[in-house]
């Protein structure tokens, strides 16, 4: 008998190879490529078949396709509503991630408990005992929400199709094993034919599909591109562990307004919607400090950009950026300093966004120059005053999109 052929994965991108590679030629990850035996047969069959959900025998022109009312389910909890573009819609697929212990697991039984009908909910991580005491702690136990601690895939698709659920959650992805595949709970491909499975049950049933996926050191989803590109939306769960605060951000959404962002705060009864804005910190005016508004999506939010201009004692100036790139502070540090006067070649920068709010909209740009020239003169700004602009390197500003948005709020 033949010895099958080995198989060599990538585990951050699903590029396969015949033979070991140091580096993933397709993504540029070194050490990335492993073994993986007896799977590629049934891996493109399954994959050839992902989304046959489609009721006709071939190809159908575009006005024939039949069409129905795309009604909105609200998910109960308002931010997240907003990220999602105003609910959820049948047979959506949504992969949320997020660092362990941010909170994930905890949304996602909100989530449960708000809708009616829900479950199962499918757990490789907890037991069922565990679950209900944390919904116990939330104040989420209810009726109707069915507990299956199991990590074998068919066995909760089994389960999904006996118990016609309104929302089917899976905590988490990396945790299922399809026993069709030889490898391991978490590999490259356990976790692409476990999705595909999942996804293209949810598609053909209408039911609306969570999952939950880890992240890898560097903040990324853990497992392989392919499963962003699987599903409808991706929300990441971010913030800071001391902070109570929380931040839902839309990475992808095929219903809906991508990078929205929703604020939650973390109380002993669980995620609440955040009251007043938490990333503007409301004190007595202090050199280095300017107020701007930047758009998350399509949400305007008013934070606070923290500067710090110091001697630089080792004689070689640092600039360190928190909340904002650190490419993007060298170049506006230049600016101030060719264009603005500002001696800051030999002097240490230090830019802080308040609330650790990620900021990437340029029109920021200009409040932070104007908390460089506060710190480094050490002169206040003016009060009640926002400092919109988009700083060039000829030193113009230019305007902002949106901005009767950003003065309203």
């Amino acid at each position: 008998m033949a010895k099958p052929a080995s198989v060599f994965e990538c585990t951050a991108c699903g590029a396969r190879y015949a033979r070991p590679q140091g580096k993933c030629t397709a993504c540029g990850v070194w050490d990335s490529v492993e073994e993986v035996k007896g799977q590629l047969r049934r891996d493109l069959t399954r994959a050839r078949s992902a989304f046959s959900v489609s009721h006709h025998a071939g190809p159908v022109d575009l006005l024939e396709v039949e069409l129905s009312e795309t009604a909105r389910r609200p998910t109960g909890l308002d931010e997240l509503d907003r990220v999602l573009g105003g609910g959820v819609v049948p047979g959506m697929a949504v992969l949320l991630g997020g660092e362990p212990g941010i909170g994930k697991s905890t949304l996602v039984l909100q989530w449960a408990a708000a809708v009616e009908g829900a479950g199962p909910y499918a757990s490789g991580e907890e037991s069922e005992r565990q679950i209900r005491l944390r919904a116990q702690r939330l104040g989420a136990e209810r009726p109707g929400i069915h507990l299956l601690a199991e990590t074998d895939v068919q066995a909760i698709l089994e389960a999904a199709e006996r118990l016609k659920p309104a929302l089917l959650l899976v905590d988490s992805i990396q945790t299922l094993y399809d026993p069709e595949f030889e490898s391991s709970a978490g590999s490259v491909g356990q976790v692409r034919g476990c999705a595909q499975r999942l996804t293209r049950w949810a598609k053909a049933t209408g039911t609306p599909l969570v999952l939950v996926g880890h992240v890898t050191k560097d903040g990324s989803l853990a497992g392989p591109k392919v499963l962003e590109h699987l599903v409808d939306t991706v929300l990441a769960f971010e913030g800071d562990r001391h902070h109570h605060h929380r931040l839902l951000r839309a990475l992808k959404n095929r219903f809906g307004a991508a990078f929205e962002l929703g604020v939650f705060a973390m109380t002993e009864k669980g995620l609440v919607p955040a009251e007043g804005n938490p990333f503007f910190l409301e004190a007595d005016p202090r050199p280095g400090c300017a107020a701007t508004v930047v758009l998350s999506g399509t949400r305007p939010v008013v934070v606070e950009i923290q500067a710090l201009v110091a001697s630089a004692g080792l004689g070689i100036p640092r600039r360190t950026a928190l909340g904002i790139d650190g490419q993007r502070l060298s170049m506006l540090c230049a600016v101030a300093e060719r264009r603005g006067g500002i001696q800051l070649h030999d002097r240490d920068v230090y830019v802080n966004v308040a609330g650790g709010l990620e900021v990437e909209d340029p029109a920021a740009d200009l409040a932070v120059i104007a908390a460089l020239l506060s710190s480094a003169t050490g002169r206040l700004l003016a009060e009640k005053c926002l400092f919109l602009g988009e700083v060039g390197l000829t030193g113009e500003v230019r305007p902002v999109s949106q901005l009767p948005l950003r003065l309203q709020e």
